[in-house]
């Protein structure tokens, strides 16, 4: 397999679309930046592009798109989505939305527990690439790994994906947790009981249960969920401490993607009749219904059942 000087172009030039940029120039790709603010076209960007990879932000997944599917892309473009989010029209995953989008063109997802700041760094992490066509996830593998960023493969995209997209929920949960100081005891019941919920919602989607317990899944929950530096735990965290919503998505840099996420959610959920407690109760204190207080009180005084239910 030739991996050697891939032309990769990465649409959004945030934080984590410039870390992935400067691993794979590490491994002497070549690296091309397009961003709505830019100069340069997505045109001259991607027609001999071998790898396009998709970092912007869930609201901006369509309208690249459609930017996109007027390029007259080599036929052996691989597709790469680094986005987490739910659409909130379809209810589709990035990559769902990127692979109907480009049926001919096989398309990867790449999910874990990445915090960018820590990896721009130069500090240990790991990913996983995952995607049904196993060769292109391979090239994928090989155009981001190095002796700091170890990459691993699998064949459970919408697994690999949801893990990344429904964490961000359970990371609000838990930066309310750590903001009302709880303490430890709480949290770790907190995120035990949070990896079940994601699997229900997975394994409804068509995900394999033990996606969820790998690097995309339980990796990205622990770290999501422990760092300051995630953007969706500062919500919690400041929501707890009495802040407004509107007032601490004004404050953080880039983009909390778990409070647009647990409203797609919440309609899929009640569609597909998957229990969802601690999604719900998320819900309820982003949209201004319940207090931090009353979202623990609620979860709290649930009825009484055996460990590995509902």
């Amino acid at each position: 397999m030739n991996n050697k000087g891939k032309n990769l172009t990465i649409l959004g030039h945030g934080a984590w679309g410039t870390v992935l940029g400067d691993l794979a120039a590490r491994n002497h790709h070549n690296i091309r930046f397009w961003s709505r603010h830019g100069n340069a076209t997505i045109e001259s960007l991607a027609m001999d592009a071998d790898v396009i990879l998709s970092a912007v932000s869930m609201k901006g997944v369509h309208s690249t798109i459609e930017k996109l599917q007027s390029v007259a892309m080599p036929a052996h473009t691989v597709i790469v989505s680094a986005t987490k989010g739910l659409d909130s029209v379809t209810t589709l995953t990035p990559t769902q939305i990127w692979q109907n989008a480009f049926p001919n063109y096989p398309v990867v997802v790449l999910s874990g527990p990445n915090l960018s700041k820590e990896i721009a760094q130069g500090l240990p992490a790991a990913t996983v690439v995952a995607s049904k066509n196993l060769q292109a996830a391979e090239m994928v593998q090989h155009l981001f790994a190095s002796e700091v960023f170890r990459v691993y493969v699998n064949n459970d995209p919408i697994g690999t994906e949801l893990g990344g997209v429904l964490k961000n929920v359970m990371a609000i949960a838990a930066g309310v947790c750590d903001g009302l100081k709880l303490g430890t005891n709480a949290k770790s019941a907190l995120l035990t009981r949070a990896l079940p919920e994601m699997i229900r919602v997975g394994n409804c989607l068509g995900a394999t249960t033990e996606t969820f317990f790998g690097l995309s899944g339980l990796g990205d929950l622990l770290a999501t969920c422990a760092s300051p530096l995630s953007r969706n735990y500062q919500v919690g965290f400041s929501l707890a401490k009495g802040k407004s919503l509107a007032q601490i998505l004004s404050e953080i840099e880039g983009t909390a993607e778990g409070v647009n996420t647990v409203n797609v959610l919440i309609e899929l959920a009640n569609r597909e009749k998957i229990a969802v407690p601690i999604s719900l109760e998320v819900f309820k204190l982003i949209n201004g219904k319940i207090t931090p207080q009353e979202a623990v009180k609620a979860l709290m005084a649930r009825d009484l059942k055996e460990e590995f239910s509902d």
